[in-house]
């Protein structure tokens, strides 16, 4: 399973095109996706505030700001293979 962790907040554009991007690259891969806004908690408002959004993939910060749908397929394609190879 790929754990995705989404910072994002509201009324953010950027937050909305990364999602979309996110949501079709994962479509038939084994994954959760969590999204977090960043003001729903002062330590993350302080944190990634002024970085949002900001992906991570297994816990590791992937992307910030945007992505690139053929990098995160490919890298979700990879995580996916490594995580069957190691039973998790």
């Amino acid at each position: 399973m790929i754990d995705l962790l989404l910072y994002t907040r509201r009324d953010c554009h950027l937050c909305d095109e990364m999602k979309e991007i996110v949501e079709r690259a994962r479509r038939d891969l084994p994954s959760r996706l969590v999204c977090i806004d960043v003001d729903s908690r002062p330590e993350l408002a302080r944190e990634y505030g002024e970085e949002v959004p900001v992906l991570f993939v297994n816990e590791r910060k992937f992307a910030k700001f945007r992505v690139d749908p053929r990098r995160l397929r490919e890298k979700l394609t990879s995580e996916s293979r490594t995580g069957a190879i190691s039973g998790g």
